[in-house]
């Protein structure tokens, strides 16, 4: 029986990331069992009707885990986006010695983050579901034309079942995600680093938004000293520099697990990148 999971409450990034990760990692190792089911029954029955029943019960795994991904991406951009965005906020009110309120400014800027973080979520969840839906069509087809095919031939039903269940299984891994671009990963690891990504984007909008609502102009970086501006391996260092709050709009993160935040600086008077140390 699947876990019970809570609603989620907003609170600490990492966390409220593992909780997303640990959501949908669970949903995909169900889904993961069930297709190692199917295969074990075109083992033991590639004939019967017991093929299609357990395919169907994949499918339903396939559902359980879009359903699971929805349900986190939304109470996601509708509970922790919010707060981790009033939090940016308050944080640069606070340096600028002044109070935040819920502006339509603010709105407006939080609507767009959390659309744009939704879709985004449920973009990277579909490469997911299109491996695991890859792999349904395939057996179906299997179960229909193929086992019947191949036992005609010099090899009984059941050793061809065999046979065509190890080159699924070999065909269709869903121990691991595969990108378009050949990487592969984790479901768990995926959805913790998308997390942990919007969550920072969304307390550094916070920030930056406050910061440009009181005509301040720069913002000091914090950072990992070995983390770059645009990249992590950018030789452009992001720590302790003052950069424009266009700039910082532009690159509120360097990469999918950045630690970079923002502070309003009002007594600055350019955004050359230079340290804060020498202004």
């Amino acid at each position: 029986m699947a876990y019970d999971w809570p609603p989620l409450v907003p609170g600490d990034p990492d966390e409220v990331a593992q909780r997303v990760a640990a959501v949908l990692d669970e949903a995909w190792h169900r889904l993961a069992a069930q297709q190692e089911r199917v295969l074990k029954t075109f083992e033991q029955q590639p004939r019967g009707r017991l093929v299609l029943l357990t395919l169907e019960e994949f499918k339903r795994a396939v559902q359980a885990f879009r359903r699971a991904a929805d349900t986190e991406a939304l109470a996601f951009v509708r509970r922790q986006l919010p707060y981790l965005y009033q939090q940016g906020a308050e944080q640069a009110a606070a340096r600028l010695g002044a109070r935040f309120t819920w502006t339509m400014i603010h709105r407006d800027a939080l609507l767009s983050l959390a659309s744009d973080s939704y879709a985004d979520f449920l973009r990277r969840s579909e490469e997911a579901e299109r491996m695991a839906t890859a792999f349904y069509r395939a057996a179906r087809a299997a179960a229909r034309r193929e086992v019947p095919l191949l036992a005609a031939g010099n090899v009984t039903a059941k050793q061809a079942a065999s046979n065509l269940a190890v080159r699924l299984r070999d065909e269709h891994q869903l121990a691991h995600v595969v990108y378009r671009n050949g990487a592969r990963v984790p479901v768990g690891v995926w959805a913790e680093a998308a997390t942990l990504a919007k969550s920072a984007v969304a307390y550094n909008a916070g920030t930056l938004n406050r910061t440009r609502e009181a005509g301040v102009r720069y913002v000091e970086v914090f950072d990992g000293m070995d983390c770059g501006w645009v990249s992590h391996q950018d030789p452009d260092k992001a720590a302790r520099t003052i950069r424009s709050v266009e700039d910082a709009a532009e690159f509120p993160i360097a990469h999918p697990r950045c630690r970079r935040s923002f502070s309003p600086r009002p007594d600055a008077a350019s955004g050359n990148a230079d340290t804060a140390d020498r202004l």
